[in-house]
């Protein structure tokens, strides 16, 4: 998926200025597609000269016009196009689960703090979820498809940060049990041995 397609679906939902979309981005989309503000400025300049959106003029009072973006035809031809293409499953590249298994060759307890912090971030995240779902979806037996498809989305989103925290709480057991059992000497299970 391309940045231009991330735009397009919101612009979709909701025209909107660059700022607009930004704010979007972080609050929503941003979930499972980050961008920075220059990024999403760039490709919307980008998407206007390749026909892709079209943009108004808006009079403001007091400050400066602003640009509100819509998606033209062309973007929408491009958005259908892509929604029928296939999704290969994603790779994924975890860090820190590499780093639970470097553990094993030195101190499990080192990498406790680490755990936590993640953990925290992931505890965090649920929470901004949960009450954006309030916020948004309080009655979900009223959404029209488009909202149900926005919902079952952030229902995703909330379900994966469960499951990242029921392992994250698992990891942290493991490396307080292992960190509780390690030998005193260094030998198996304990920090590497240096020879004087």
């Amino acid at each position: 998926m391309a940045l231009e397609h991330a735009i397009l679906v919101s612009l979709l939902e909701q025209p909107g200025s660059g700022y607009e979309l930004a704010r979007r981005f972080d609050r929503s989309i941003g979930r499972f597609w980050t961008a920075t503000h220059q990024q999403i400025y760039r490709v919307l300049r980008r998407m206007e000269a390749d026909g892709w959106v079209s943009a108004q003029e808006v009079p403001q009072e007091g400050r400066p016009d602003k640009k509100v973006y819509s998606a033209a035809e062309a973007g929408r031809a491009a958005l259908a196009g892509w929604l029928r293409e296939p999704v290969e499953p994603e790779t994924v590249r975890h860090e820190l689960a590499v780093k639970i298994r470097a553990a094993a060759f030195d101190d499990p307890a080192a990498l406790v703090s680490e755990v936590e912090r993640h953990r925290e971030s992931h505890a965090a995240l649920l929470a901004r979820y949960l009450h954006g779902e309030q916020r948004d979806f309080p009655d979900p037996a009223a959404l029209d498809a488009r909202q149900e498809l926005q919902h079952v989305v952030l229902r995703g989103g909330i379900e994966y940060e469960r499951m990242t925290l029921a392992w994250l709480d698992d990891v942290l057991a493991t490396l307080r049990r292992l960190a509780g059992d390690r030998p005193a000497d260094g030998g198996p299970g304990g920090p590497p041995t240096t020879d004087s």
